[in-house]
């Protein structure tokens, strides 16, 4: 959720987003051009499942493709194919069908074509019929005396077992079909329906997408396939992924952020004679206050099982392990933590606000305002607590309620700068748009050696389409950065994306995320804005490691879903480069007009 970052403001994620929504047909295609990759550009919608379609009822696909003919009102089997055509009256049965398939082997090529395209025109009226198990058996014997082997039998015959639920038959007639003709529309679909309906969703992504490709993206069905699965997978996998992962530490420009967000406070008094843990809590404090956060965490957890002597240091100490816990996604461990630190000092408002986020990370703004107006009553002078609820206010869109709650933050501390900027930034996306460049400039004045002011200012300049200037400020914010021992590399991240937006340099802002990787290994944003650069150079295979990373960095299960469809979505893509070579090459020059 939002309300774990220190700065609402539109700009990275955002515009991240809108990068790869500008170019979501791109991204689709660009399983073949590798132009820009992700999951983005598969919209969530609506799809009925889809068991097969039509049959085909030509001896060959040249055939079907010669006219089309009117298609019949009669009903297909139940999630199964429409005939698009009837053959000629076929209810009594030929002198040619009485013969035993030896017999028919037994005559010329030519005369068992003539008896295959029988058997395969008494199937389609059969199928037509919902006689579906007698469908199979003349598609079989189809097969059986043909002397060429036919894609359309075995596609036609995996229609059949799909509507018997014979799932695995289905798949093996589908590739049986494609082995003979690698373009079978038709059998890709149908061995995509059949790999969905077992819940191999890696194989039915690759043939949705194939699909889709070669349709040149010209039917919303099979695109809205591809969404389904894309969806469903990410999400069982998502659900494996949290149930077994081990909690850790986010990157440290997230904890960095996170901890920004609360105003500084004075350590604890020690009592008279302080036990270990009581040492051992100032020495988590004092590693909290150097950004030395795995430190920090280690010794709180250490200071806990040592026992503190105090209420406040205890208090203090479940505070900070909660937050750790919260910023780690460990919510119900974190709630537990705040509750307790209220219970030892019921005035502590910090972990009272700490828990109103809680709620509100749990979907429950409500009880977080609860929480607000408690904190209120114990504390009205606290500007922590206007900041946060403000926080909450400006993610329910609420902007104007959310300024007034910043302003209330700085009158009653104006040398907290988070304050001033989201000030800034609730007025810019309350449309006060001069109103709110006026308060950024002012901030600037008032805090000139803070990067943060600098960095969501260019943001902003950004969004208005000013990326030179934009730069500019990234690039203080850079510079004042580097004096830091854990610098903030989203100044970075930010450049790098303006180069891009600037002057289509891709170089240059593919330096910029790497720079930013180097100094923060574990910033997403670099992470996820990288892959979307690699993929535009064409470097698929660069950025699929950089989307596993995403997946690996992720924090929440959405943020895991999100990060998740782009990796299959790529691996899909990669796949039809590597199984339709030649068709991909052909496909550069559409990707690139779209």
């Amino acid at each position: 959720m939002a309300t774990t970052e220190a700065i609402q403001a539109p700009g990275m994620v955002e515009r991240v987003q809108d990068f790869v929504l500008e170019n979501k047909r791109a991204v689709l295609i660009g399983a073949a051009a590798l132009v820009v990759g992700g999951a983005a550009a598969y919209y969530a919608s609506s799809s009925r499942a889809r068991d097969g379609d039509d049959l085909e009822k030509g001896d060959s696909r040249k055939e079907k493709r010669k006219s089309k003919k009117k298609k019949s009102t009669k009903s297909s089997p139940k999630d199964g194919p429409i005939l698009e055509e009837r053959s000629p009256k076929l209810d009594s049965e030929s002198e040619d069908e009485k013969l035993t398939n030896e017999e028919i082997l037994a005559l010329s090529l030519e005369e068992r074509t003539r008896i295959a395209k029988i058997f395969k025109d008494k199937g389609n009226k059969a199928y037509g019929d919902r006689n579906v198990g007698v469908a199979e058996g003349h598609y079989t014997r189809a097969i059986i005396v043909s002397p060429e082997p036919e894609p359309v039998f075995y596609s036609n015959r995996a229609a059949c077992y799909m509507n018997l639920g014979k799932l695995d038959a289905a798949v093996q007639d589908c590739d049986s079909a494609l082995s003979l003709d690698p373009t079978y529309i038709k059998a890709l679909n149908r061995r995509a329906g059949a790999y969905e309906k077992l819940n191999k969703y890696e194989e039915a992504l690759r043939d949705y997408t194939a699909t889709s490709i070669l349709e040149k993206f010209g039917k919303n069905e099979t695109v809205q396939s591809v969404e389904r699965i894309l969806r469903n997978y990410s999400s069982e996998e998502a659900a494996k992924i949290i149930a077994t992962r081990e909690p850790r530490l986010p990157s440290t420009s997230f904890i960095s952020a996170y901890f920004a967000a609360f105003r500084p406070r004075p350590l604890p008094a020690l009592p008279e004679a302080p036990t270990t843990g009581d040492n051992t809590l100032i020495l988590a404090l004092q590693a909290l206050e150097a950004g030395d956060y795995p430190h920090a965490l280690t010794l709180v957890n250490e200071s806990l099982d040592q026992g503190i002597s105090f209420d406040a240091g205890k208090a203090e100490a479940l505070n900070l392990r909660g937050t750790f816990k919260f910023v780690m996604s460990d919510v119900d461990g974190a709630k537990a933590d705040f509750t307790e630190s209220i219970k030892l000092i019921p005035n502590f408002t910090q972990s009272i606000v700490k828990l109103a986020s809680v709620h509100m990370e749990q979907g429950n703004p409500a009880k977080a305002f609860e929480f607000f107006e408690d904190a209120i009553k114990q504390n009205p002078n606290d500007p922590d607590i206007y900041y946060h609820r403000g926080q909450v206010l400006f993610i329910m869109n609420r902007f104007s309620e959310a300024a007034d709650d910043y302003t209330k933050s700085t009158e009653l501390d104006d040398n907290f700068v988070f304050s001033h900027i989201q000030l800034a930034v609730a007025q810019y996306k309350g449309e006060l748009i001069a109103k709110s460049m006026a308060t950024f400039r002012k901030t600037l004045k008032a805090f000139p050696n803070r990067s943060e002011p600098l960095n969501y200012y260019g943001e902003l300049l950004l969004d208005q389409q000013r990326p030179e200037e934009a730069i500019e400020k990234f690039e203080k914010a850079i510079e004042l950065e580097k004096a830091k021992p854990t610098p903030n590399v989203l100044p970075l991240v930010n450049k790098g994306l303006a180069l891009f937006q600037w002057k289509q340099d891709l170089g240059a802002a593919e330096r910029c995320c790497y720079e930013a990787l180097r100094i923060d290994p574990e910033c997403e944003a670099a992470a996820g804005t990288l892959s979307q650069l690699l993929l535009q150079q064409n470097k698929a295979r660069e950025a699929l490691s950089l989307l596993e990373k995403q997946v690996d960095l992720a924090r929440t299960e959405p943020e895991l879903q999100a990060a998740l469809q782009y990796k299959f979505a790529t691996v899909a893509q990669l796949s039809f480069t590597q199984n339709y070579p030649q068709i991909a090459a052909t496909l550069n020059s559409l990707a690139q007009s779209m």
